[in-house]
Order: structure tokens, then sequence, then C-alpha cells
């Protein structure tokens, strides 16, 4: 309710910079609650912020070259770092130590280029390298390093010069988990189901080039890349059926509801970001002169709603934030700008009886306004309504027959979701991060 109120009273998107951290950060994103920030640097320390006091809670120590992508998981207790220096680490934020303590670290043989957890369990994780793509499943009953390719027809000349030319270039977990998305050099679109690792669809996308980037509407029906033609396109993406028993998949092409570019500047993409309801998106311009910021409104056709222009240092990553009308964006020399919309101050809404006036009037007090009332009145007339009947006869009971136990809330009672519930991970809620500092200790 509160959340609804506060959206009428402000834009729904951010239109200034309300703050600027100084960190050395090279890419960013929001915790699941919008409290904290992660931000990964160059020197291969990713840094927590706590966005209510601006001040560092954590530092996460562990790797030796740049932080390649930062990730949370879905209740903010675990943070994963990828990095050119070849490893992957899972951090424990719950942890008492001053450098957090490291879950899993996960080596491969060539630098990472990102790393994502699975959005319901913690415990399996999506890892692109420069030349491969593995999911890495750290459950006792799963565990192991899974290799996801694509599957091409050698029956003709075309489906071999594809698998010479063909390269990994982005990959992210849809917002269910069942199925990943990888967009390829080649300017395909590949689909796997999470649980089978087998490919599911590969969709051609006209004129794209390389896809270097992807990003799901939260409803995770759509999709925007970011590819190497300087365009943004969305898709309505269809439903998947589960895989079959001979590995069969889709070849379909996909064409975009809307395409989003720089018609004048012709400028490319860093990043895009989905605004929490969906209805807007931003786009980090790779703009080599200033640091822009694009806002589409996808409600009405993909108009461009506003340009924010954050001065003469160069963007490098923006994410949005996942419940309110503020965006962090990444520079070129470290610092990280909040941008957010702000409003003046509205006393009306402070009180229901409160009115603003333009000039001043004169008052007329009523006869019973500041009279004061007896305290022993007070008392008996709370001693009545406390001695009131509560009708409970009429609450609504929850089901309680055997089938209900069973059935997932949205429809997580299939197999690839319960394949991902199996042996969940300890990221709760209610978990306490404990911030450390020279003087004393807090948990938050």
């Amino acid at each position: 309710m509160n959340r609804v109120l506060a959206n009428t009273l402000t834009s729904p998107y951010p239109t200034t910079i309300q703050t600027s951290l100084e960190s050395y950060a090279l890419n960013v994103r929001y915790d699941p609650s919008g409290r904290f920030l992660a931000a990964g640097r160059q020197d291969g320390v990713a840094v927590i912020w706590d966005l209510d006091t601006k001040g560092q809670v954590r530092w996460l120590d562990g790797h030796v070259k740049m932080i390649t992508s930062v990730d949370w998981s879905q209740n903010s207790r675990y943070v994963v770092t990828a990095s050119k220096d070849w490893n992957v680490i899972i951090w424990d934020l719950a942890s008492d130590t001053e450098l957090p303590r490291r879950k899993a670290t996960v080596r491969f043989d060539v630098p990472v280029v990102s790393a994502s957890f699975h959005p319901k369990n913690s415990q399996i994780l999506l890892v692109l390298t420069s030349f491969e793509l593995w999911i890495v499943d750290l459950r006792s009953e799963y565990k192991g390093q899974y290799e996801l390719a694509e599957v091409f027809d050698d029956s003709d000349e075309e489906g071999a010069s594809q698998r010479a030319r063909n390269g990994f270039a982005t990959a992210r977990f849809d917002p269910s988990g069942k199925h990943v998305f990888v967009g390829t050099t080649s300017g395909t679109l590949l689909v796997f189901n999470t649980r089978t690792k087998t490919m599911i669809a590969r969709h051609r996308i006209s004129g794209a080039g390389i896809i270097r980037g992807l990003v799901f509407h939260p409803s995770g029906r759509r999709l925007v890349t970011n590819s190497s033609d300087r365009v943004l396109r969305q898709f309505n993406l269809p439903v998947y059926a589960p895989p079959t028993a001979d590995d069969e998949y889709i070849e379909q092409e996909l064409e975009p509801t809307h395409r989003f570019h720089d018609p004048i500047s012709k400028v490319a993409w860093h990043n895009m970001s989905y605004s929490p309801d969906g209805e807007w998106l931003a786009g980090g311009a790779a703009d080599d002169a200033a640091h822009k910021i694009y806002i589409w409104d996808l409600a009405r056709e993909g108009l461009l709603a506003s340009t924010l222009d954050g001065g003469r240092e160069l963007l490098t990553d923006v994410h949005w934030h996942p419940s309110k009308p503020s965006i962090a964006s990444t520079t070129n020399l470290g610092s990280i700008f909040i941008w957010h919309c702000p409003t003046e101050e509205r006393w009306g809404a402070f009180a229901g009886g409160f009115e603003e006036v333009d000039e001043n009037i004169e008052y007329e007090e009523r006869e019973d306004e500041f009279d004061i009332e007896d305290e022993a009145e007070i008392a008996r007339r709370k001693m009545l309504e406390e001695e009131e009947d509560v009708d409970i006869d009429s609450m609504i009971e929850p089901a309680t027959n055997g089938a209900s136990n069973h059935v997932r809330p949205n429809g997580e009672d299939d197999e690839d979701t319960l394949w991902a519930l199996d042996d969940p991970d300890d990221d709760v809620k209610g978990w306490k991060l404990k911030v450390i500092s020279d003087d004393d200790d807090t948990m938050m």
C-alpha cells in the first residue's frame, strides 16, 4: 500500500544524481532487497555498500585481477564474484570474520567472463569463460561441472561452418531458473534446459551481429538483447516444452517487438536494465564523450522518455533498483552514481484534514476543540472495547487436504523447479549481516 502511494507522488524513473560513491568500481549490482550494493573493482576487490549509511560494510578481497561480474543470491546472504584470474568465489556475508568466509572457490583454465546464481538455489552457478559455458552444481548429489554445447547439423556444409565460427558471448538464467539463454557471436540466441543441460531452441535474430548482453523482463516473458549493430531489441519469448527423449530442438527466427537506438549518434550500449514493474527500460550508452542513460517508456510503444546526463565521466555499467525509481551507474574513473527522483514535500499527505493555502487566513476555533477529556472516561471506554466478543467462526481457514500440502505456489511443482529446490541452500530470510569496523561490531 505504501509503495503504491509513493509511486503516485514521484516520477516512475530517476531524473538526477542523488550521491556519488568513490569505489573504483567497474560493475555494480543492487541486492534483491535494494539496501546493499555490490561493486566489482579493477584491483580484484569487491565492495559491499550500505545505501542507508552510504558506507562500505564489507570488503571481498580474494582475486588478483579485475572482477568481471558480481551477483547476489535470492536473499542476499551470498555474493559470487568472477575474475580474469580464472577464479569464481562465493562469499558468505553472514560470517563473523573481517574477511567474509569463502563458501566455495571454483577454478577454471581460462579467464572468467561472468558468473551468476540460479534464481532459486545459490548452490547452482552459470559460468561463462572466454571459450566455454558451464553449469556448476555444488550440491552433494549433483556435484560437478557440466558444459553446455550448441547442437549442429553436420549433414550440410552450413552446419559445419557454423560450428567453426560460433562462440558464446553472454549467458543468463531466466527468472524461473528453468532455462539458460545464450547470445552467440553469430547473432543467434540459444536456449538450454537447466536440468538436462540440453539445447531446446535456437533463435536467429536478423541483422544482430554479436549478441553482447541479455536482460529479462521481471515476468520472464520478455527479453532485451544488446548487439554489436548498436541496437537494443525486445522480444516476446515463446513457451518452451519440456525436453524430449531424442533431444529435439526448435529452429525459429525471432522478430523484435521494439528496437531501441540513438538514430543521431549511433551510440553503442554497455548494459541495460528494466524497472521493477517492467514498464521502463534504461540503456547505458557507450558514449565516448559523456555519461548518458536513456530511459524508454515501454507502455507507449518504446517512446524515449528521458536522457540522463552524468557529466564527463564515461559510463561502464547500469542497474535499476529492485523496488523504486533509482538507478546505479558506474564510470570509467570508478565512481558509482546513485540516481533518484527528488520530490517536494506535500504537507497535505501527513494529515487527512490538512489543507495548503496560498495566504494566511483567520482560523475559527471550535468550542470543544481543546477540551481535556476525563481520563476515567477514556479508561472506561478502553475496557468496553476489550470486552467485545471477537467473531472467530467466520475466519477463513487454509485448506487442510493432503493434496494441497504438496502443491507449490506459482506452478512450482514441475520437474525442473523441483530439481532446483532439491537440497536447498541456507540462504533464508532473517540472516544478519555483521558489519566489521575498527571500533565495534554491529549486526544489520
